[in-house]
């Protein structure tokens, strides 16, 4: 073979097979977040269902099956105290305001637990406009509007194709008849997630206000996600969270500087607190 017939046959091979370099790493779609830190909690939090800002690096978690308020302490990786506020009940979510907390169960029977830190705690409860058909996982507290904020998991109670946040007026200790947001179960922002039922299509499990922006945090457990509503309560961000990290996201919580926080119930592992960074 001459040299033009072998330069000729080299040429046909690399036309046929490619160069020989390596393939370059594909970057990843869509909005990322990193795991920061991760706390593994006991077994008496193994179904964790919602968590608050207390203070000092102390969270405030309830489980769904007894009704105790557990004050975890981030610092020493420890229960720091139990405290007891009503017989055994599916509670979902817990928000603090100052002296004071709320806990929310799932048919919409909000609890009040007033100087709860105290040797002598006092319960109260008042009924929100939310029942058992509409499954209520979400609680968290609005210090600027002095209110606290929740949404059903299932079935809206006025539209199916929505998922309403309401509002608990403190001062008042009653529901407001006005929704504070509006969130389109056929927004193109859940495209992707689309169900045949639209109230399926978005399952929310507990909900935190960032303390910095007064943008809207958003959890599903279900099919693990986050959403992120911005100060019109338009959606701004999705982030699909990796069950094998987040095997079932059920509580949320910022830190007065901006730092979140998201709990998982064990569903089969261990149930943790992941403190999280996003991009």
């Amino acid at each position: 073979m001459n040299f033009i017939s072998y330069t000729s046959a080299l040429l046909i091979a690399l036309l046929t097979f490619g160069t020989f370099e390596s393939p370059k790493p594909k970057k990843k779609k869509g909005n990322t977040l990193e795991i920061v830190k991760t706390w593994e909690l006991p077994d008496a939090l193994e179904e964790v269902s919602g968590i608050a800002w207390v203070s000092d690096a102390k969270i405030a978690a309830v489980e769904d099956e007894d009704g105790l308020i557990y004050i975890y302490d981030l610092a020493k990786n420890k229960i720091d105290k139990t405290i007891e506020f009503a017989d055994d009940g599916d509670y979902e979510g817990i928000a603090v305001t100052g002296e004071d907390a709320y806990v929310m169960r799932s048919d919409g029977l909000l609890f009040e637990i007033q100087n709860y830190a105290t040797a002598q705690p006092v319960t109260k409860t008042y009924q929100s406009a939310m029942s058992h058909k509409n499954n209520v996982e979400t609680l968290s507290y609005d210090a600027k509007n002095q209110r606290l904020l929740t949404a059903p998991k299932d079935l809206d109670p006025n539209d199916e194709d929505i998922k309403g946040i309401y509002a608990f007026d403190l001062k008042q200790h009653l529901m407001l008849p006005d929704l504070v947001a509006r969130i389109d179960m056929k927004d193109k922002a859940f495209k992707k997630f689309e169900k045949n039922k639209a109230y399926r299509t978005f399952r929310p499990s507990d909900l935190a206000i960032h303390p910095k922006t007064g943008e809207i945090y958003m959890l599903e457990g279900v099919n693990p996600k986050l959403i992120i509503l911005d100060k019109t309560y338009a959606i701004k961000k999705v982030y699909e969270l990796d069950k094998d990290d987040f095997a079932q996201p059920e509580g949320i919580t910022f830190s007065p500087d901006g730092t979140l926080f998201i709990s998982n119930e064990a569903h089969g592992g261990t149930a943790n607190i992941h403190q999280v960074a996003l991009d």
